[in-house]
């Protein structure tokens, strides 16, 4: 996967390490020229010295090669404008954008930008704890029809021979893994759950509520 990164302050050099890390091609376009020359001193990734907002760095980038463009600078102006090119002028088929003020966040997805508000999602993530309990909110995709959640199973849960194939989870919900200790688990159809499981699923809005029982019990109600 081809990425191209419109910042390269502390969150853009984070998510190219992790991208590098996973054997991903990635190209950061960075205005500060010190920031250009540390990133280029420690990380083998292209450099570009330039303005995301400006065509010709985008044109250097190649951003109509690139799968995904994330403009991850400090201001949301220049995020905005940088997302508008790399939706309109390139055709970039996935364009994310940090947005630092939550009150912008309707503004970038009415115009297809996937907008992550790191105040919103930590402040989403406490209201969810402490309203729901079992089932915690993650990640939201798909502007709101899926969900990533997570499921902790109590640590006095007592292990039953009922494997994942005989939970009856809802059609619309598939577990994606079992975090177990140390352990991460990919779930099988003939997996079982033990006690302080952290389930992670996937979900729409609407199953939450059955995906949790299918995976606690039924008997266990909302408590």
């Amino acid at each position: 996967m081809y990425v191209v990164l419109a910042g390269g302050g502390k969150v853009g050099r984070y998510i190219a390490v992790e991208l590098l890390e996973d054997g991903h091609d990635v190209t950061i376009i960075e205005r500060h020229e010190t920031r250009c020359e540390s990133l280029l001193r420690d990380h083998d990734l292209l450099v570009i010295h330039g303005d995301a907002c400006d065509v010709r760095y985008l044109e250097q980038a190649r951003l109509e090669r690139a799968d995904v463009f994330a403009a991850t600078t400090g201001d949301d102006d220049d995020n905005f404008v940088a997302c508008q090119l790399a939706l309109t002028s390139f055709g970039v088929p996935r364009v994310l954008s940090r947005v630092n003020s939550p009150r912008n966040e309707e503004i970038f997805r009415r115009l297809h930008i996937e907008a992550v508000s790191t105040t919103s999602l930590i402040s989403h993530l406490i209201r969810e704890q402490l309203t729901v309990g079992d089932l915690i909110h993650l990640y939201t995709l798909r502007q709101g029809k899926v969900n990533l959640v997570e499921i902790d199973i109590p640590g006095d849960f007592r292990p039953t021979r009922r494997t994942v194939a005989q939970l009856g989870l809802p059609r619309n919900s598939v577990l994606v893994c079992i975090f177990r200790g140390d352990d991460t688990v990919i779930p099988r159809g003939s997996t079982t759950f033990e006690p302080a499981d952290q389930v992670i699923a996937l979900t729409t809005p609407e199953l939450e509520e059955e995906l949790r029982n299918a995976v606690l019990g039924t008997d266990r109600g909302r408590g």
